[in-house]
């Protein structure tokens, strides 16, 4: 079972940034498209990101487009989500996961994704 892990999450005030990263093996990262999804308190996980194998597609649900940037280094294992102009309502868990092969899914649900880490929790406020 491929494991992933999230890192880089914790409180943040509006208006500001952070940071998650998701490491894996080298398997995943060598033939995944992968991608992040929350899970807001009370609420159901909903997709936020996601990119193709070698980055040459990524897309994004419309409440982080222009404020999140998805990314990833498939030499080191890592994937990222850069998140700026952050509100209170981006408090949630933020999940890292990856499908079973390179492309992008039309859909993004969470039934396209094989891989999951167990979270990292998110937290805007002031």
């Amino acid at each position: 079972q491929a494991q992933l892990i999230e890192s880089g999450g914790g409180l943040a005030q509006p208006g500001g940034s952070l940071t998650l990263t998701c490491t894996g093996s080298g398997r995943i990262f060598g033939t995944s498209a992968m991608g992040w999804f929350r899970q807001p308190p009370g609420k159901e996980r909903q997709f936020v990101a996601a990119i193709s194998r070698f980055s040459s597609n990524a897309l994004f649900s419309d409440f982080v487009r222009d404020r999140f940037t998805i990314s990833r280094d498939n030499a080191k294992n890592l994937l990222y989500l850069q998140m700026n102009s952050l509100k209170p309502e981006d408090t949630a868990v933020y999940y890292c996961a990856a499908r079973d092969h390179g492309t992008l899914s039309s859909q993004n649900t969470e039934a396209d994704f094989r891989f999951w880490g167990r979270g990292v929790q998110v937290t805007v406020s002031s």
